[in-house]
């Protein structure tokens, strides 16, 4: 089963050893947002897409589940 845009976010941040809070400030959103993105209770908008794709270095197709690999353009 393919892994939520929340669950791929929360995997990213982990690996990168942030917690909530640190990547928020990163992305310039509050930990609670990111808090609701990484359960599933709210999406990422598209400023928020490109924040993340930006910061880790993945594509758009990868984080929104149009390809399995998270290849940066």
């Amino acid at each position: 089963m393919e892994l939520s845009i929340g669950e791929k976010i929360k995997n990213l941040r982990e690996d990168a050893n942030l917690n909530q809070t640190q990547l928020g400030k990163i992305l310039n959103m509050t930990q609670r947002k990111l808090s609701y993105i990484e359960c599933n209770k709210c999406e990422p908008n598209v400023d928020d897409i490109k924040a993340i794709c930006n910061y880790f270095k993945i594509s758009a197709d990868y984080l929104l589940g149009i390809r399995k690999g998270y290849d940066y353009p």
